[in-house]
């Protein structure tokens, strides 16, 4: 194998930056970036398309670091290629997105290096990575969006959308049980865009991957549905390119490259190499590995003279070409296809499309009722009439979680024009691939019941790091579900999603509470939210005796009120706000003034202005009482020491839901003698 000495010179710039940054920084990974820098290198000269001037181009291949500790090689490749700078509006800057200086300030504060590659806090990060597994399963969404977006926008003579996906994984993204699952939808679904380069160096933490993770990982994708391709040497050049070019040119299932590597390549071999996976490699060290290089071993952050333009010359010049063929593309196509053209700007723009709510229903008054996932199954579909680019589907529970689209077809092999994606029992990678998909510009949805939120929670958790509006649907939220007992009974899971910060969690009381918390999640642009919705019927509430459902805007809102100031106010959610309704009534018909407050939102809640929340919540009124069928941990805020809580503070239990209720308190006279007892609590 021959090198041309300038590539050498890029790939070993690559790895001395990533040297010098842990080094400087005595904190990171240093032995990943080393090693596979030429492979990144070869790939993002020779076959990435992408425009350095321009991050944001739509049809930009998307470039994944899932193995997230090799951050130094993606923050290199970012330096040396001159990706530009994106600001907050989403304006292109004339000023880096990593500086060199960037580089020296590796994992320090406010740095635009942080440890693990950030989405939205370092132009060029397609995602936030780091958990291993996230990212080669953000992949597969994005490969699922780029066939999803071709099948809407591309028309004939007119090529909008037809990028690749390109994922940089190792052994720990593999042993991680969510890459399975993704990996599983991506093979069944045929995506031939999607290209996993797997660099198998046989190192973990805790030492030879011997220890834990001996299986035939090819063997193991081949059986998924994967074209596996192997290169036996990850300095090779010729060989990754041979193995590039065969995923491009060789289409009809998705790609796996087996690059062996080894850790730190160009280090002096020291005792454990596992070192130089998670610390600084020490300077006497770097010297040793600098003199292997031919580099100056006292140079610090060096980038030699060429190496920039080396990029230039080749990923520079192949970007603005292939973006300024796209842009004249699209001048055609706006006069074709004007109105496609307009939802490809909404889009980009994270704009909802002209009339989006114009067939949202208004649910009449009934005392009956009907369960809030059935409701909300209308309202999505109603919904996604009018928002064509909002695509998801549920974990093998769509009769149960009612999110199908009824007037479009399924995503399947060879077709990907579908809205509805069947993700099968894979609720970790279903969240990871709603986040990949809204990572490209669709609103992704994710629907299963809430007790398997737990299995979700790691994608959940990203999404709202990342500020991406990822929409997670969760049915069966309480101990309604009667006879399945404690193991598929939610009971922790809303209050742990209320912990997430920047995550809306909504709790929809009625129909109409579902139709308005719809109306937030679409307007969303920085947060996820999780709809919370019921197994059991709850009425739906006559709102001209009570307030309108829009008040679930604010988070909380003053749903029946009494004649002057309250002796009691009763605050509830989702299917306990009825039971408030109720047990008021009978205060009243007792002389006793209550007021209720459905509470669907805390975050909203907590969003709103002191004097709107003293107005819904009087500060002189003490005696308060909240029911939810959840953990009671956390209501104290709300209901303050003199409050009462109606929670859960045990499992549930396998009985008929009226037993049930019977049995943990969430009955009309419960309620009753909590506000009773409260009242004489806080009394003078």
């Amino acid at each position: 194998m021959t090198t041309d000495s300038q590539d050498l010179k890029c790939i070993n710039t690559l790895r001395t930056l990533a040297m010098d940054a842990v080094e400087k920084a005595h904190s990171g990974h240093p032995g990943a970036p080393m090693a596979l820098a030429p492979v990144a290198y070869q790939l993002w000269q020779q076959e990435l398309r992408y425009d350095p001037t321009n991050p944001l181009w739509p049809n930009r291949d998307r470039f994944v670091l899932s193995n997230g500790h090799a951050s130094m090689l993606l923050y290199g490749l970012l330096h040396l290629s001159g990706v530009r700078r994106v600001s907050k509006e989403l304006r292109v800057e004339d000023a880096p997105a990593v500086s060199l200086e960037d580089i020296q300030k590796f994992r320090q504060l406010d740095s635009a290096t942080p440890g693990h590659p950030e989405y939205r806090w370092t132009s060029g990060v397609e995602t936030t990575t780091g958990p291993l597994g996230q990212g080669v399963a953000n992949s597969v969404g994005m490969a699922m969006a780029s066939r999803w977006l071709a099948g809407y926008f591309n028309r004939p003579d007119y090529t909008l959308f037809d990028y690749d996906v390109w994922t940089l994984c190792g052994d720990g993204d593999l042993m991680e049980g969510v890459s399975s699952e993704a990996a599983s939808l991506a093979g069944h679904l045929q995506l031939p865009n999607l290209c996993w380069i797997y660099d198998s160096n046989h190192i973990s933490i805790d030492g030879s991957t011997e220890l834990a993770f001996t299986e035939d990982v090819g063997r193991r994708f081949e059986a998924y549905g994967w074209r596996v391709l192997r290169v036996e040497d990850a300095n090779d050049l010729e060989a990754l390119s041979k193995a590039y070019r065969t995923f491009k040119e060789q289409r009809g299932k998705p790609t796996l490259i087996i690059v062996h590597s080894r850790i730190g390549y160009g280090a002096p071999k020291k005792e454990g190499t596992a070192s130089a996976h998670g610390e600084a490699l020490g300077a006497e060290e770097i010297k040793g590995a600098k003199r292997k290089y031919g580099w100056p071993e006292d140079a610090q952050f060096l980038v030699p003279e060429g190496v920039r333009e080396r990029f230039q010359e080749r990923l520079g010049t192949r970007g603005q070409q292939t973006r300024a063929a796209w842009e004249q593309t699209l001048a055609g196509y706006k006069k074709a296809y004007p109105e496609l053209a307009e939802h490809l700007e909404r889009m980009q723009r994270s704009e909802l499309p002209e009339g989006w709510d114009k067939e949202l229903p208004v649910f009449p008054a009934d005392a009956k009722g009907m369960a809030t996932r059935e409701s909300g199954g209308k309202v999505l579909n109603a919904l996604a009439k009018n928002y064509p680019w909002l695509v998801g589907g549920s974990a093998d529970l769509n009769p149960s979680t009612k999110t199908y689209l009824t007037f479009s077809g399924p995503m399947k092999p060879g077709d990907h024009t579908g809205r509805n994606v069947h993700f099968g029992v894979r609720e970790h990678a279903m969240g990871s691939i709603v986040n990949g998909l809204t990572l490209s510009n669709l609103r992704g949805y994710g629907a299963t019941f809430l007790i398997f939120s737990d299995y979700e929670r790691p994608a959940i958790r990203l999404s709202s790091i990342m500020e991406i509006p990822s929409i997670h649907i969760f049915t069966h939220d309480s101990i309604g579900l009667g006879e399945d007992g404690p193991t598929h009974q939610p009971v922790e899971q809303l209050l742990t999603l209320r912990s997430i910060p920047g995550l809306i969690v909504l709790r929809p009381a009625d129909a109409n509470e579902v139709t308005e918390a719809w109306r937030v999640i679409a307007r969303q642009t920085h947060h996820p939210v999780a709809l919370v919705l019921s197994r059991q019927p709850v009425p739906t509430l006559d709102r001209t005796k009570y307030a309108p459902a829009s008040g679930l805007s604010k988070g909380a809102y003053v749903l029946a009120d009494s004649e002057g100031t309250p002796d009691v106010i009763l605050i509830g959610t989702g299917t306990e706000v009825s039971l408030c309704l109720q047990a008021a009534e009978q205060l009243q018909s007792e002389g006793v003034k209550a007021r209720v407050v459905s509470m669907p939102s805390w975050e909203l809640f907590e969003q709103q202005d002191e004097s709107y929340k003293d107005a819904v919540l009087l500060p002189s009124v003490r005696a308060r009482v909240s029911v939810e069928q959840a953990a009671a941990f956390g209501w104290e805020r709300w209901v303050g020491l003199t409050g009462k809580i109606i929670g859960m503070r045990t499992f549930g239990a396998s009985a008929p839901i009226k037993s049930l209720l019977q049995k943990f308190g969430f009955t009309v006279e419960n309620v009753v003698k909590a506000a009773k007892e409260t009242l004489a609590k806080a009394k003078p």
